[in-house]
């Protein structure tokens, strides 16, 4: 019987090894998997490669990993914020590197390792900084920058519910991020707020397919100071 639910963050985290490339859902704090992050502290994996959106917001989730002093370097598309403080002095003392890449190529490198993409040719970028060193080619009169796949080793995502399958539906502007963060992972871990019963989840909402995801780990929904909920 297939059965992916964890009883606990650290049960789900607990092959995380030194060295891997950490794949993250989020875009910004909305859907931003906190738990499995303060989850992947607590497990102390070190030298990590981590890709996500950005680069942390003030001292939680993913500045919260920042300042552990666990991660070698982030692949990211907006490293800066005005609450970004971790990130910017971990870069500016050398501690930690930076790849940026925009973020469309960001999505669709993600996405072209789920989908068994070799590479792909993209015009964002070209003629600029981030080109510099890659292949481009002229196609129908138009310059583009070849990319290339981004994979994960692990993934990290925010899901809204799932069932035992592993299958996945996303809140709202929660969601970003997460689906091709999993599909480009060799192992991902979500958590979800509600588990159904398999049959439970109409398959045509089905966003993220079990087959995507090793482990499902229920957390407490958290409310807001203003009494609102938070993604």
């Amino acid at each position: 019987m297939i059965n992916k639910i964890a009883d606990s963050v650290a049960q789900a985290l607990s092959g995380v090894k030194d060295g891997a490339t950490v794949l993250i859902g989020g875009f910004g704090t909305s859907g931003n998997p906190v738990e499995l992050i303060d989850g992947l502290i607590a497990h102390g994996a070190r030298d990590l490669t981590v890709v996500n959106n950005n680069a942390g917001n003030g001292e939680t989730g993913l500045a919260a990993l920042l300042k552990s002093g666990q991660v070698r370097k982030i692949i990211c598309s907006f490293p800066r914020q005005v609450d970004s403080w971790v990130f910017d002095d971990l870069y500016r003392s050398g501690k930690v590197e930076l790849e940026l890449v925009p973020q469309g190529n960001l999505a669709e490198r993600m996405r072209a390792a789920g989908a068994g993409i070799g590479a792909f040719f993209c015009p964002t970028a070209y003629g600029t900084e981030l080109a510099a060193g890659k292949e481009t080619r002229e196609i129908n009169g138009k310059h583009y920058v070849l990319e290339y796949p981004i994979y994960g080793d692990v993934a990290l995502v925010k899901a809204e519910q799932g069932d035992r399958w592993g299958n996945l539906t996303y809140r709202m502007s929660a969601r970003n991020f997460g689906p091709v963060c999993a599909m480009a992972a060799k192992y991902t871990v979500a958590t979800v707020h509600e588990l159904v019963e398999l049959g439970e989840m109409d398959p045509e909402a089905v966003v993220t397919p079990g087959i995507y995801v090793s482990q499902v780990v229920k957390v407490p929904r958290v409310a807001t100071q203003a009494g609102g909920i938070k993604q």
